[in-house]
């Protein structure tokens, strides 16, 4: 079984009773304790109008994560790039790589990060976003590097900054682009499974190999939940899929705390809905989640995975940070 680095996907997830202030403190617990185990790095996700999620100024979240940390990574899982102007974003990670060298990441994704209407008002263009996103991309590519400082647009800070793009996905088309453009690829199999295996292959067999990247990399982002017992994991999973129901009914109040039975909540339909968005989570003790990581690395080969935890109780969640580590660790 090839080995595997692991890293944190945090959504800055707001909580019911808590302010938006507990969350962003919350979050740089989770790094501070992430550091001190291990993980390679801690990246976070760009949503917008939606009342769970704090994270929609990410290059600022950012800033504030490093700033509190030493040497663990930071990045975006990633910066929705048809929201922003190239050069805005290559300003902004150019800031941060100054503040913070050889820390910082770039994920970017084609998707709003949210609802239709929200997305007008990001002031997306639908009709050409499958040609604007890889233009994009390559506009950063230049925006960062010394050969810009001839350009009449130069990204001051940014120019001649070493920040690695990371290409995310939840279909088969970033692979494609990934490949072709010869950078990193992150698939998002938290929430969107079914196109998994297929993206890997495509971007695999496909892969252009890059003076940055020589080989293809790939990051697995998927749901990590674990506790002393299968039973008190299964039961923090609630929290999980009550967030995944809220999404289905299009209800976007703040992260709920557990429940003791899930079927009090959801009817047999989006429950169905629910797991099925739900399938590369890993759920239980320790000995449960290595022979749940052990399963999937051996049939996907990933590079490193990326997890990612919706769980109410902030000792908990730490707890289950510190036993997937343990549980990485005696595989790898």
């Amino acid at each position: 079984m090839k080995k595997f680095e692991i890293s944190v996907l945090d959504l800055a997830p707001v909580k019911q009773n808590k302010t938006i202030h507990d969350t962003f403190n919350d979050s740089l617990g989770l790094a501070k304790f992430a550091e001190r185990l291990g993980y390679k790095r801690f990246w976070l996700a760009e949503h917008h109008n939606m009342a769970s999620i704090a994270s929609s100024a990410t290059s600022v979240l950012i800033g504030f994560i490093a700033n509190g940390t030493e040497k663990i990574r930071v990045g975006s899982g990633g910066v929705m790039l048809p929201n922003h102007s190239s050069l805005v974003i290559a300003e902004q990670f150019g800031t941060l790589e100054s503040l913070f060298p050889g820390r910082i990441d770039l994920g970017v994704g084609r998707a709003p990060g949210t609802d239709g209407l929200t997305a007008k008002a990001l002031g997306r263009n639908p009709m050409i976003i499958n040609e604007q996103f890889p233009r994009q991309i390559k506009e950063l590519q230049q925006y960062f590097s010394v050969e810009n400082a001839d350009s009449l647009v130069r990204a001051i800070p940014g120019e001649g900054c070493d920040i690695p793009i990371y290409v995310l996905g939840s279909s088969t088309d970033s692979a494609w682009l990934a490949a072709e453009m010869g950078l990193p690829y992150a698939f998002a199999g938290h929430f969107a499974p079914d196109m998994m295996s297929h993206a890997f292959n495509i971007y695999r067999e496909n892969y252009s190999p890059s003076e940055k990247f020589p080989e293809p990399y790939i990051i697995a982002c998927v749901n990590g939940i674990a506790a002393e017992t299968d039973e008190e994991a299964k039961k923090l999973t609630t929290t999980l899929y009550q967030a995944f129901l809220n999404i289905i009914r299009n209800d976007r109040k703040p992260y709920s705390p557990p429940v003791d039975d899930m079927d009090d909540v959801w009817n047999p339909m989006e429950k169905a809905h629910v797991m099925k968005m739900l399938r590369y989570s890993f759920i239980g003790s320790e000995e449960t989640i290595k022979a749940q990581l052990s399963s999937f690395q051996e049939a996907f080969q990933v590079d490193e995975l990326m997890i990612t935890a919706h769980i109410y109780d902030q000792e908990a969640k730490l707890r289950s940070y510190e036993i997937i580590r343990k549980a990485v660790d005696s595989l790898n």
